[in-house]
């Protein structure tokens, strides 16, 4: 294992557990807690596509998550791979997109620097309806 490897991925793990809590509940606090003051994002589309940085900006772009999946999402955990910085969480995700069925194949890398999460990049399926 790489040094550093294991920390990584507790944090990691730790950060993606709050995470699926924000998709299913809409509480994004434990997750936010999470995320240093020099987060950034980056996103395929729409109103936050491309980088995003700072934490406020993750907050807004947490709750527009919330909004559009009001009801919430489930996710199944697919695959989780990494090295002494980043780690990836594949998974399958299910709800309602503005009232309309949605499933999807997402894929999210965290980065970690010491205990906290100072970046996320987001990748999903083409037509918001496979998985």
């Amino acid at each position: 294992m790489l040094e550093g490897s294991e920390n990584t991925l507790k944090v990691a793990q730790q950060g993606f557990e709050y995470f699926t809590h924000g998709l299913k509940t809409g509480d994004w606090s434990q997750f936010l807690s999470m995320l240093t003051e020099d987060f950034c994002f980056w996103f395929p589309i729409g109103q936050f596509h491309g980088l995003n940085v700072g934490k406020d900006k993750a907050e807004a772009f947490f709750q527009y998550v919330s909004e559009c999946f009001k009801g919430g999402l489930t996710v199944t955990l697919d695959r989780v791979t990494g090295n002494e910085t980043t780690v990836v969480f594949e998974f399958r995700d299910e709800g309602l997109l503005f009232g309309e069925h949605y499933k999807n194949r997402v894929a999210v890398s965290f980065d970690v620097r010491g205990e906290k999460i100072c970046g996320y990049r987001e990748y999903f399926g083409s037509d918001g309806k496979s998985n």
